[in-house]
């Protein structure tokens, strides 16, 4: 199917679907095409599948494509969306033949959250920076230890070839190469029309559902653990968790890199933030997380969201907190 709002358009996208294909992935860069020409006559939108029949998606539609990857004829961006299922389900040696063979007629390539394999397995990536949904990134760089994996990134430009974290960040994507197209007006136009932010503030890794890490395996290990989250607060050093678990600080330390792959410090750190983070979603201020979490200061605290997650406890705690308080606030400002 071929959606085509613009008199004369001048570029074509073409988007390559298979079954089980996220329907987010496409749905929402495609919108974002679209909408660009309400102002210029930009895009022509190509659905395509690698042997031209319709696709299902994730959730259960099927969708109309136009024809063949093979018969799609020269694009001028081609988008790779991906998918719930495991890479090694979805991305078949015919989603590879199409995807290659579009990668061959396209200036600018780009992937969608785990899209990312797509392009990855056909070498594209090697050698480059790219990224991929924040669930799928270790995987990504286990299986492809040839690419520089940015687990954090809502997307990413290498030379011609762009990647983008899961679902949502596929728009904001899509909005970054329209304004490459036709600049920040016609870009800031198709945001507000979608009421989406031009671009986001912070990674993706304000958006992952928990801090996660390896298990501690050994007694010894969990014991210095479990003290830890005990009272994340307190002042833990290597020198008392090794005195507590009776033990040398380097042979601790030598430990919790090997089973938790942080230093004591780094774990301790680790869980402070992670303590911080709930109470902030729990709804308490940003002073109590922090000298709760044993930040001692609320500044302290900032300093810690800023550097790992690119914004202010502040800012993290009011897009995170609770949509019913939103909606409490809304309602009182209207009554």
């Amino acid at each position: 199917m071929s959606y085509n709002f613009a008199a004369t358009p001048s570029k074509r996208v073409g988007i390559l679907v298979f079954d089980g294909v996220k329907m987010l992935d496409f749905v929402g860069p495609a919108e974002v095409f679209v909408e660009a020409n309400q102002s210029v006559a930009g895009y022509e939108v190509v659905l395509v599948s690698a042997d031209g029949k319709d696709a299902q998606t994730s959730i259960g539609a099927r969708v109309e494509v136009c024809c063949a990857a093979e018969d799609s004829g020269r694009f001028d961006t081609v988008v790779i969306p991906g998918s719930e299922l495991p890479p090694g389900k979805f991305v078949t040696p015919q989603v590879l033949a199409a995807a290659r063979h579009l990668s061959c007629n396209t200036r600018r390539l780009a992937s969608i959250c785990s899209g990312a394999f797509v392009l990855a397995d056909l070498g594209l990536f090697d050698g480059r920076r790219a990224t991929t949904h924040w669930k799928f990134a270790t995987e990504l760089a286990r299986r492809y230890p040839s690419i520089e994996v940015d687990p954090d990134a809502i997307f990413v430009r290498d030379g011609n070839l762009y990647s983008s974290a899961g679902v949502a960040a596929g728009v904001d994507l899509a909005l970054a190469l329209v304004e490459e197209d036709y600049g920040a007006d016609v870009t800031r136009h198709v945001a507000q029309s979608l009421v989406v932010h031009m671009q986001r503030a912070g990674g993706q890794s304000q958006f992952s559902a928990s801090l996660s890490g390896p298990a501690p395996r050994s007694p010894l290990v969990r014991g210095a653990v479990d003290l830890i989250c005990a009272d994340p607060a307190y002042p833990h050093t290597v020198q008392t968790l090794a005195a507590h678990a009776r033990v040398s600080v380097r042979h601790l330390t030598r430990l919790f890199r090997a089973e938790l792959e942080r230093s004591p410090a780094e774990y301790v750190a680790f869980i402070r933030f992670g303590a911080a983070r709930d109470m902030l979603h729990a709804g308490y201020s940003v002073t109590e997380a922090a000298m709760a979490a044993g930040y001692g200061t609320s500044e302290a605290l900032r300093r810690a969201f800023v550097t790992r997650l690119g914004i202010s406890p502040r800012k993290y705690q009011q897009r995170f907190r609770s949509t019913a308080r939103t909606d409490l606030v809304m309602e009182q400002a209207v009554s």
